[in-house]
């Protein structure tokens, strides 16, 4: 779809995703999502959407107004919310260009993204790491970043891995230290999808300094989850690694 013509609206939004409904998939999403009683995802629609469709129909509606990516967000159905995130990290991506830099719209954008976290609509994990990373990371790289540490300390598990998957921006500047410092702030988290979500940037952190990870394994590795140390030994020696899963 081309620029000239982009629809404007939700409701066209929501028709070009609902026209690549597949029904069958979503039995097998909503299964993968875990969106039965007392799961993280419970209670979560889906209606059976590939990531490379809700892209391809995001990408034709990247100048949908903020009220109608509001209107998005506000939909029950897993895929709605997912593409008005995708629409918000276009829109965030063009208002960076760096010839035609636009900080008014990345600052609205990025609020805009904030509110929809602490309102509680960016409510899985696949909906934080696509848009936590972009939205409030790349904002946040030459910012103050006291509100990632309010959200580590939330009571919500959306907002502590929106909170540990932005840092992942400052690692691509080479920047370590709020990722760390996040780590273990959350290292005695309860969650699963926290301790993975860690334990993944805890690797990112290697590929910046492999020092820097093997001084935070050796300070903490005894106390960590299983599976963050999993996932953050993923690419060391063996041996290494071997090392390390034995505490």
């Amino acid at each position: 779809m081309t620029d000239s013509a982009q629809a404007h609206t939700a409701v066209e939004v929501r028709a070009a995703l609902d026209a690549l409904a597949d029904p069958e998939r979503a039995i097998l999403v909503a299964r993968y999502f875990q969106t039965g009683p007392g799961q993280y995802g419970e209670g979560d629609v889906f209606i059976g959407l590939r990531l490379p469709d809700i892209r391809q129909v995001a990408a034709g509606f990247v100048a949908l107004p903020l009220p109608e990516v509001e209107e998005l967000l506000r939909s029950e159905v897993h895929e709605h919310r997912l593409a008005a995130l995708l629409i918000l990290v276009g829109r965030f991506r063009r208002a960076g260009r760096a010839r035609t830099r636009d900080e008014a719209e990345r600052t609205r954008l990025s609020e805009f993204y904030l509110a929809a976290v602490r309102r509680g609509v960016v409510n899985n994990w696949d909906l934080v790491d696509v848009s936590a990373p972009t939205l409030l990371g790349e904002y946040l790289v030459d910012r103050p970043r006291d509100v990632l540490f309010e959200l580590a300390g939330s009571d919500s598990l959306w907002q502590r891995r929106v909170a540990m998957l932005a840092s992942s921006a400052f690692l691509a500047h080479g920047d370590t230290a709020t990722t760390l410092a996040l780590a273990e702030k959350l290292l005695g988290d309860k969650e699963s999808l926290i301790h993975k979500a860690v334990g993944w940037m805890l690797r990112e952190v290697g590929k910046v300094d492999p020092a820097l990870l093997l001084a935070f394994l050796d300070a903490n590795a005894g106390r960590m989850a299983r599976t963050a140390l999993s996932y953050a030994t993923e690419h060391l020696e063996p041996d290494v690694r071997a090392r390390y899963r034995a505490r």
